[in-house]
């Protein structure tokens, strides 16, 4: 009894003592009007264009007529075709998930522990998926296996060859997938002490042995990890399905079919609900449960180099998997700029430059709206996305935890849901801002927040925050110790940000297509049009301008920042 009374009277000591540092905290961020005013800010656009939106998704799908109902749901559940379309959704996730996440661990184990001479080959393959337009892989698909494709058609001489539909959808995710496995699981092998390892070879087993029962073992959690985030990237997938998904729906296509070609907002926003919850449950599951227990198997950095396997009776078969696979994507990359210079692809071949002046003569414009929103969005996501971070990671005030949750939550809200919640929060007074270039470049900035946010918080928690209190205690603001200290500081993780956003939103469709206007249209939107009409040739046309727009405009920023004594190692 004495000892309860004892433990009771030290957890309220403990309250008190925290309450007591909350309350000196907020007493410095009032005296600090720069700090609190950011914070105030944040605060308001994070609850304006994160969370009213979907609010107003939610809204849509439960009130009727002012009333709250939910009818809408009854009718979208008992609808057979939304059935079917909910199964379609869960099996290619798993499918994809676990054809991604195999590929990407044969690629991360080769490159982390074998001695193949191609590293540097397999990390360009993984990166081409970033730096592209995400349906890229569809348009080669058909190009390559559709009605007038040269491997169906010319060579195999099948008459009407469908690419459309599951086996093409799955073929296209995975090789547009399975690049996110393989960067979750090189890191984690890269972190992997190889004594581990070592000891279990110094007693006797063999290399198989140890990778069965010490390396699979060790790697479960990020490999769970790693199938969870090409889960949620694959059900969330917008473009591939919609160009070539044919009759197998999807959820984030029935979004888009269901509000915009149906005119039903509610039903769309009945389903977007749903392909969040999904997403949101996944997105928890990865980030609080799986990525933590990742880090638990890890013994952090290794205290020695890994003696790369030579035994030619495992690197050969695992190096030519690899290489099979590494060519079949690259030439899917390769067929986009040859497809734009034939006439009509399957039907005459003759090489002719019309598809490119068709773009430069009559298309120009989404080119000038894409680079100029994208230029935009790009400066304005990474100061905010630094921002952030900071006060995660260095301040303590009431509204810190949303402020987190919430800069992070976009990551797992699908492009589409983000879309139809944009249309129904910004389509009427106040804030009416459909239709405008604000509200694209708005979309452009919360999309790419996520990944900035996280850079800049691992950066920070690398840093030893006595140096920025010493600014502080010398007089200087808030505002002078972010843009003099912390700023310079985390210098690789903002630039790094700013590519990325750059990147991203160069290439973004799924938020966008429901945004986009005749005043203002994208090269993605645009792009996926043409293929959708079948002039391939002008697709192709598009897709490689745009290809090589973004891809000197990821060297000029490398270049810069090599000038500027920022690593290549930390940037794309």
């Amino acid at each position: 009894m004495h000892f309860l009374k004892r433990q009771k009277g030290c957890k309220s000591m403990v309250v008190r003592t925290k309450l007591l540092s909350d309350f000196k905290d907020m007493k410095k961020i009032l005296r600090d009007p720069i700090l609190l005013t950011t914070i105030i800010f944040v605060i308001i656009i994070l609850l304006t264009f994160i969370i009213y939106p979907l609010y107003s998704v939610l809204n849509e799908s439960f009130v009727e007529n002012g009333r709250f109902t939910t009818s809408s749901y009854i009718r979208i559940f008992s609808n057979r075709d939304f059935q079917n379309t909910l199964k379609n959704t869960l099996i290619l996730g798993v499918v994809v998930g676990v054809l991604s996440t195999a590929i990407g661990f044969i690629f991360a184990y080769a490159n982390v522990y074998l001695d193949t001479g191609l590293a540097k080959l397999f990390d360009i393959v993984s990166i081409l998926p970033i730096v592209s337009p995400p349906f890229v892989l569809g348009l080669s698909a058909i190009l390559l296996f559709g009605q007038q494709g040269i491997i169906t058609k010319r060579l195999l001489g099948i008459q009407n060859a469908n690419i459309y539909g599951f086996k093409g959808l799955v073929m296209v995710q995975v090789m547009t997938f399975f690049p996110v496995a393989y960067l979750v699981l090189k890191g984690l092998l890269l972190n992997m002490d190889p004594a581990l390892e070592e000891a279990s070879r110094n007693m006797g087993a063999s290399t198989s042995k140890t990778f069965l029962k010490v390396t699979l073992p060790l790697m479960t959690p990020g490999i769970a990890n790693a199938f969870l985030l090409v889960f949620i990237e694959a059900v969330a997938d917008f473009a591939n399905p919609m160009l070539i998904g044919g009759n197998y729906s999807t959820l984030a296509t029935q979004i888009y079919l269901q509000a915009i070609g149906n005119y039903d907002m509610q039903g769309g926003s009945t389903i977007a609900v749903i392909l969040l919850s999904l997403s949101i449950l996944l997105f928890v599951v990865e980030k609080y449960l799986v990525e933590k227990r990742s880090y638990i198997t890890v013994t952090g950095k290794s205290s020695r180099k890994r003696e790369l396997i030579t035994d030619h009776r495992i690197v050969l078969p695992i190096k030519f998997i690899c290489l099979g696979v590494t060519i079949f994507v690259i030439s899917f990359y390769i067929l986009v700029p040859i497809g734009g210079l034939f006439k009509t692809w399957g039907v005459n071949f003759s090489l002719t430059l019309n598809h490119f002046k068709y773009v430069f003569n009559i298309g120009l414009k989404p080119f000038t709206d894409t680079i100029f929103l994208s230029a935009v969005a790009t400066p304005i996501t990474g100061i905010l996305s630094m921002i952030i971070a900071f006060l995660i990671q260095r301040k303590k005030f009431i509204g810190r935890s949303f402020v987190e949750f919430a800069s992070l939550l976009a990551m797992a809200v699908p492009g589409t849901v983000l879309g139809i919640g944009y249309i129904l929060a910004y389509n009427t007074k106040p804030l009416l801002l459909t239709g405008t270039a604000a509200i694209i470049i708005i979309a452009f900035i919360m999309r790419s927040l996520p990944v900035g946010v996280r850079s800049g918080v691992a950066a920070l928690a690398q840093i030893d925050p006595s140096i920025e209190e010493a600014a502080q205690d010398l007089g200087a603001n808030t505002f002078q110790v972010f843009t003099s200290i912390t700023l310079p500081l985390i210098r690789p993780a903002f630039f790094s940000g700013l590519v990325y956003s750059f990147v991203r939103s160069m290439t973004a469709v799924s938020a966008v297509i429901f945004l986009i206007s005749a005043r203002h249209n994208l090269l993605t939107t645009q792009i996926m049009a043409q293929a959708d009409a079948g002039r391939f040739g002008v697709a192709c046309a598009y897709s490689t301008i745009l290809i090589f727009i973004v891809y000197a405009a990821v060297y000029i920023m490398n270049f810069a920042l090599t000038k500027m004594q920022v690593g290549q190692q930390e940037i794309i």
